[in-house]
């Protein structure tokens, strides 16, 4: 299957995986990915992140939001091997199940290299940053390599979208220390994990999430894909992110309707 054919198979999730996303809002899945598959993904996808990148400040001259990942955006429009991916209907139809709506629309699509030393990315709660009128929102975070602990990977506070404070934080130093201190209080299971290759995991938009530093001398590649529920409303913003997110994710969504644009089709079904 080495011209991603992969991608439009079916994967197999049973009622414990299910269940199990809708107590702690993510949910870790392995051989989602065969080896082949993956390479081709490293591959073409590192290509399109290296010609992009603009990135020329030195690691240790950036903040701390810079130093977490270099960050590019709706790679899908840019090339039809990673549009493949981005509008697999293997992940449409795991967002769907996990989530239990009757279909997912994308609301954009992510790369998140971690260089080399690259720093943390603070504790915080994505949907801080998106006009969604709901919750059902899930991000499928896909390592385009296997991913010990020294490399950075994504841990997840479980159960922790029932919090309400921190909702409110953007990604820095103080999201970092204030929902630490406010996890540690309620005892929230923190869990950190390697990710086997193939291996990928999806969140809810209101789980609070971190990433450690990549201490390994290799670039930490990731491919992330934001899926929404296919008949989510846009919200009134509640802050300057998602006013920004308003007009670069959602061109031409209305307020109150569902959120339709060129750059938002439906995955699934």
């Amino acid at each position: 299957m080495h011209n991603l054919e992969l991608l439009d198979t079916p994967y197999q999730l049973n009622q414990e995986h299910i269940d199990f996303y809708e107590k702690n809002k993510f949910i870790k899945l392995k051989n989602v990915f065969d080896k082949e598959t993956l390479a081709v993904l490293n591959t073409i996808i590192s290509e399109k992140v290296n010609e992009l990148n603009t990135e020329e400040t030195p690691i240790d001259e950036r903040n701390t939001y810079g130093k977490a990942f270099l960050q590019l955006f709706n790679l899908w429009l840019q090339d039809d091997r990673i549009k493949k991916l981005v509008l697999s209907k293997r992940l449409g139809l795991i967002a769907t199940q996990l989530m239990q709506v009757d279909g997912v629309r994308l609301y954009h699509d992510q790369a998140l290299f971690k260089e080399a030393g690259g720093g943390i990315t603070p504790w915080h709660a994505d949907q801080y940053y998106w006009p969604l009128a709901s919750d059902k929102s899930i991000t499928a975070w896909i390592p385009l390599q296997a991913t010990p602990l020294e490399m950075g990977p994504l841990e997840f506070s479980a159960m922790s979208h029932q919090i309400l404070d921190g909702r409110e934080l953007s990604i820095s130093d103080e999201s970092e220390a204030l929902i630490q201190k406010r996890l540690k209080v309620t005892d929230f299971p923190h869990v950190i994990e390697p990710f086997d290759a193939g291996e990928i995991s999806f969140h809810s938009g209101w789980v609070f999430h971190r990433a450690g530093a990549n201490t390994t001398p290799d670039m930490r590649k990731v491919m992330t894909i934001i899926y929404m529920d296919k008949n989510m409303l846009l919200q009134t913003p509640e802050n300057d992110g998602q006013k920004s997110d308003w007009e670069k994710w959602c061109p031409g969504a209305e307020i109150g309707s569902v959120i339709n644009s060129p750059i938002n089709p439906i995955i699934y079904p």
